[in-house]
Parts: structure tokens; C-alpha cells; sequence
């Protein structure tokens, strides 16, 4: 194996894992109700002890389409089936991110995977500025694929949209308080990945640690298992622990936009994709991220004299391409981490 898969000897994942006790599974069925009544004034507070306490939740009765998370998964495992030259030929590049990409870097670290990204919304783009155009398959090849995937993505958005509500109203802020910044130029995107069996599992990993960049994540794993966070602890950092699938389920990641806009009350949760050597995964994140030009900051309903704004303000879009950029090659320093942008870095996130 290419020592540019081998993680440091700390951040390795150590088998067998501890499978996570007590995480939140939240039924969102009640949002589908006319009117909404007391149940959803009850998700409210579940969601909000599973922001405080975990930063995720696994959320059942959702109300996306089990036909069409199955569509597009499906959409997925053809095109990795294919010939790796009709991959490369909608390969992603470090001036054009969207399409297909394999030696894809976290944390300066190469993953044990294969993905492929789309813009649900494309934009245009400036002079200089990343071009985030979708690259699509032949259609001869994957008939479907690029309809199969924009009806998920459609799905997923609706969603997206409520749980967004959910997290403002478990802030006390109303509900549409923060659609505001999801506009014309949003830059939302899904994801769709293969971690394929690794003869090395205890030296690499099929996505290295990290806290997801935008506001939210909603993925849907597979029954194989490999979602690993990092639980909470008084003292720092705290143990490694696997998340169970739950057949027809999503994860809901809260991501470090949702941390600086709560001034550190919520923390976006640190996680990871561990991979085996005996099957193959797959997933499809939708990363939920507000348009480019927003400025990202403590909200004015989250900052009192008690409680300061904890974060400086920065440009989402300028950090999003500098994020995409730290994709493609090994660095000589770590890419940029909402870490960096605390005022005081000595304090807890919340």
C-alpha cells in the first residue's frame, strides 16, 4: 500500500471499535402533519439535546423517498462499475471540482476512496474563481444516472430545509431564521462514495478525521458500517465510537457553519470513515451550505454581553475554495480549520 494511505500511528482506527451507546434516533414523521401541533414542538427539544450532546442525530420517518435514495444509490454503484477510463473521463480537477475523483486528501492524508460530486444547483463562475459545473457520464453508458441523482438531491433539499427550522427554533430563533442565507448562489452539494475493501485497514482510512465545513450533513450509509465520531468529553477529546446503521435511516451531522452561527453553543462533530478488508462501502452525503457570498458569524441573537461572539467573521465562499483546493495535494501545513478563526483558542468550542 502507497505510504501516502498511512495515517499517524494516533489517528489510526483501532479495531474492534465499541459500537456508539445512546445516540439520538429521532422520528421527524410529525413534520409531515397539517398542522404541525405539540409533536413538533417535542422534536424542537430532541434535536436540540442531540446538537448539544452529540452534534448528530440519526433521523427516521424522515419522509424522503425510500424509491429514490434506492435510485440513486444504485446510480452509484453502476458508475464505479465502469471501466476506470469512462471514470476518467468526468474526472474532477483541482480548477473544476465536480465529477470523479480518487486520491482525494483529508488532513493532508490520502482516502482509502473513490467519489463522485455534483451541484444539485450549478453556478457560474468569475475569472480565477473554481468552475462548479456538473460533469456528467455518457448517458449511453449509465442511462438515468444524472436523473436518478437530481431526484435525490431534490429530496434531500426539502429536508435539508426542515431540519434547518428545527435547529433555529432549538436556538429560540423562529423558524425561517436562517433560510436567508441558502440563495441563488448556494453551494450545496452530494456526494456519492465507494470505500472499497483495503488490505491495510488498521494504517488507512477511507476519510480521515474531521468536522464537515458547512451548516449541515445528511448522509445515508449502507448496512456494511464504518461511520465512527468522536464522542463528547468534559476533558477534550474523547474516544472513538462506531455509529450502527439503521436500515432507512439518515445521519444529520451539524457542521461548523451551525457552531459559529450558535456562537460555540452547538459544535459540529468530529468524524471519520473506517474501512475493512473484506467489503466494499458506499454512502451519499448531502452537504447543506449557504451561498457564496455570505458572510458567516455569530448571529446577533446568539451574542450578549454575557456571552461575546467566540468566532470572526469570514468570507463562506473565499473558505469553501480553500478548502477544495487542500483536496488535491499534500500541503506543507494543515488546511484551514474553524479552529483558526476563535478569537480566543484557548476556550472550549462552547
Amino acid at each position: 500500500m502507497d505510504d501516502a494511505f498511512v495515517q499517524a500511528p494516533e489517528h489510526r482506527a483501532v479495531a474492534p471499535l465499541a459500537e456508539a451507546t445512546g445516540v439520538p434516533v429521532i422520528d421527524l414523521s410529525a413534520l409531515a402533519a397539517t398542522p404541525p401541533g405539540a409533536a413538533v414542538d417535542a422534536l424542537v427539544t430532541q434535536v436540540g439535546a442531540a446538537c448539544r450532546q452529540w452534534g448528530f442525530f440519526v433521523a427516521v420517518g424522515h419522509g424522503v423517498p425510500e424509491a429514490a435514495a434506492v435510485r440513486a444509490a444504485e446510480a452509484g454503484r453502476a458508475f464505479f462499475a465502469l471501466p476506470a477510463a469512462r471514470k476518467a473521463a468526468v474526472r474532477r480537477t483541482e480548477r473544476a471540482p465536480l465529477g470523479y475523483y480518487d486520491a482525494e486528501h483529508t488532513r493532508n492524508v490520502r482516502d482509502w476512496k473513490e467519489v463522485f460530486n455534483i451541484f444539485p444547483r450549478e453556478l457560474p463562475a468569475a475569472d480565477g474563481e473554481l468552475v462548479f459545473v456538473n460533469k456528467w457520464p455518457d448517458d449511453g453508458d449509465l442511462p438515468g444516472f444524472r436523473e436518478a441523482l437530481k431526484e435525490y438531491a431534490a429530496a434531500m433539499e426539502a429536508l435539508a430545509f426542515k431540519v434547518l427550522e428545527l435547529v433555529a427554533r432549538s436556538l429560540g430563533l423562529r423558524p425561517d431564521r436562517l433560510h436567508g442565507f441558502f440563495g441563488d448562489e448556494q453551494t450545496t452539494y452530494m456526494r456519492i462514495n465507494r470505500y472499497p475493501p483495503c488490505p491495510r485497514p488498521d494504517l488507512a482510512l477511507g476519510l480521515g478525521r474531521h468536522k464537515d465545513s458547512g451548516a449541515l450533513t445528511i448522509l445515508r450509509q449502507d448496512g456494511v458500517g464504518g461511520l465512527d465520531v468522536r464522542r463528547r468529553s468534559a476533558g477534550g477529546d474523547g474516544e472513538w465510537v462506531r455509529v450502527k446503521p439503521v436500515s432507512g435511516s439518515l445521519v444529520v451531522n451539524l457542521g461548523d457553519i451551525i457552531q459559529v452561527w450558535s456562537n460555540g453553543r452547538y459544535e459540529s462533530v468530529e468524524h471519520r470513515a473506517s474501512v475493512n478488508s473484506e467489503q466494499e462501502r458506499f454512502s451519499i452525503p448531502y452537504f447543506f451550505n449557504p451561498a457564496r457570498y455570505t458572510v458567516v458569524e455569530p448571529l446577533q441573537e446568539m451574542v450578549s454581553e454575557e456571552r461575546p461572539s467566540r468566532y470572526h467573521a469570514y468570507n463562506w465562499g473565499e473558505f469553501f475554495c480553500t478548502r477544495r483546493r487542500s483536496n488535491f495535494r499534500k500541503l506543507e501545513v494543515d488546511n484551514i480549520q474553524i479552529a483558526d478563526l476563535r478569537k480566543d483558542k484557548s476556550c472550549n468550542a462552547g
